[in-house]
């Protein structure tokens, strides 16, 4: 069996086995979950490792230069007239997608440890956990634009149980803001398929093609469609194109997530248990930069090349938005998740730049936000589980209470402030080099924005290290008195386990960067070129 459908597949396996057995095995459905994940961690490891560079691998627009493709006839309908409709089951991966997916399995091994803390329905938790896994990695593998769409939808499904059935006291209110956020995006993502669907022709059959390989080339468009570059259509009285883009855009932006259609990512990881909280910002959130760099740049280069300043403004207001809202929070989740936003921000600003150095350095910081991420909400949900409480102001001096936790709380809140020798540091020069260079290069972003930018990374250092020094020292001060003194016990094994990874491939990657940029700096060079050739 080809190895991606092996991966994508593997955890409906396992979910199906916890289905069928009985609630009074309830405490194998823990071990049976982590081994689905391990299997997958082991599997995008191989392909990792197997994973071949070279000009001639680079990918984006060459449907021959991805590996590990497999293409099998799906839906396949005669329509008369009209022609066929034919709908393939086609992935494969370059690049661009290569280390994202090992990012992924990884988290969800992490998020798959983290899950020892739910204790109700275990069955239907680990079922939508098992799902969501599939979904996710279908997302990263699909080349084709009706089978990308299929995944992006099934994620949806599972995310919203499992926030709004195993989440906090406001968990109905934050998992139906996220689906109705999503579902908007989706909506519209579906109108601009069929579209596209309609516009494209494979020169192979002659038929109309899903096949997103195929809409990358300008020359597969028939003359006169919506979509068609040599076209003067309309939308709304805009070009069809930029239409096109935007609409896409918005429904990757809402996932990345990107000021102003952020608003349902702190209620949702407020409310979230610990990992799906760890899921969301670990893998969903790349989707959306993903969706962008493969979807929206790469089959609307003309419209992303014009709108480039109008990405990387709403990247660099990200940056800024996500760090100042982050210095103001009392909750160390909502911190973290703003965080996010922040960090998400040199993403769009990388993307936007152009450069290779720009989108080397997105590609970076997705992986290592992935890592970073994971370890920060794994951290917080180990405190959380054990007093239930995550406001920063109720505890003091926590290093001298749990001296190894500290250690992998400084580790996290370090390396994603940009300290030299961890992974956001190479991720974040890269992106801010890449915006500087572009005013000389490509003229798409103002030196400006590279300077904001800049100061987001110390707003970034101004709220984890005022919270490491709130939390972690001075005399031991606690909300719950003896009682939390008590119960605060440092790490075990379990999370030990599962932390220890992240902290030395955030390390790791720091110091061999070329552990990523080795696999994915031919598909960034064909990128960059795509655009500039538009």
């Amino acid at each position: 069996m080809n190895l991606l459908s092996l991966l994508i597949f593997t955890p409906v396996l396992f979910g199906i086995i916890i289905l069928i057995l009985p609630s009074s095995m309830r405490a194998s459905f823990r071990y049976l979950t982590l081994a689905a994940t391990l299997v997958q961690l082991v599997i995008s490891v191989i392909i990792y490792l197997n994973f071949k560079t070279g000009t001639t691998f680079g990918g984006i627009n060459h449907e021959d230069q991805f590996q590990f493709a497999q293409k099998l006839p799906w839906i396949d309908l005669n329509l008369g007239s009209l022609g066929k409709l034919q709908i393939e089951y086609f992935v494969g991966i370059d690049g661009i997608s290569v280390t994202i997916l090992v990012m992924s399995a990884l988290v969800m091994v992490v998020a798959a440890i983290s899950s020892w803390e739910i204790n109700s329905n275990l069955k239907g938790f680990f079922a939508l956990f098992l799902l969501l896994d599939m979904a996710v990695m279908g997302v990263f593998c699909a080349l084709d634009f009706f089978l990308f769409y299929t995944f992006y939808e099934l994620m949806l499904l599972p995310l919203y149980f499992l926030i709004g059935m195993w989440g906090g006291v406001r968990r109905e209110y934050a998992a139906i803001k996220f689906f109705l956020y999503t579902l908007f995006g989706s909506v519209f993502m579906l109108l601009v398929m069929v579209g596209l669907y309609l516009s494209v022709t494979d020169p192979a059959t002659g038929n109309h093609t899903f096949n997103i390989i195929q809409m990358m080339n300008p020359n597969n468009y028939t003359n006169g469609s919506v979509f068609s570059a040599s076209s003067h259509a309309t939308i709304l009285g805009l070009p069809a194109r930029m239409v096109g883009f935007v609409v896409l855009f918005i429904a990757f932006a809402i996932k990345v997530p990107v000021v102003p259609l952020h608003t349902w990512l702190p209620d949702a990881h407020v409310e979230a248990p610990t990992p799906v909280s760890i899921i969301l910002a670990g893998v969903l959130l790349k989707i959306g930069g993903y969706g962008i760099i493969r979807i929206c740049m790469g089959i609307f280069p003309d419209a992303a090349v014009s709108s480039a300043f109008w990405l990387g403004l709403l990247g660099v207001i990200s940056i800024l938005y996500g760090a100042f809202n982050a210095l103001a929070q009392r909750d160390l989740k909502r911190l973290i998740a703003y965080s996010s936003v922040s960090h998400m921000g040199f993403v769009l600003l990388g993307i936007a730049s152009g450069t290779a150095e720009g989108v080397s350095g997105a590609m970076m910081q997705m992986i290592s936000h992935g890592f970073l991420s994971s370890m920060l909400f794994f951290l917080v949900g180990v405190v959380y589980g054990r007093v239930h409480d995550r406001d920063i102001y109720n505890f003091r001096g926590l290093a001298s209470l749990m001296p190894r936790y500290t250690v992998y709380v400084m580790i996290a809140f370090f390396a994603s402030l940009g300290l030299p020798g961890f992974s956001a540091f190479v991720a974040e020069a890269f992106s801010l080099a890449g915006a500087f260079k572009s005013s000389s290069v490509n003229g798409l972003l103002p030196q400006w924005m590279a300077v904001c930018g800049a100061v987001g990374i110390l707003l970034g250092a101004a709220y984890l290290l005022w919270t490491l020094q709130r939390m972690f020292f001075g005399t031991v001060s606690l909300k719950g008195g003896e009682i939390w003194k008590i119960a605060l016990t440092d790490i075990n094994f379990r999370e030990t386990a599962a932390l220890l990874p992240l902290a030395l491939l955030a390390l790791a990657l720091g110091i061999m960067p070329s552990l990523v940029f080795g696999k994915i700096n031919d598909a960034v060079l064909a990128f960059v070129s795509f655009l500039q050739l538009k």
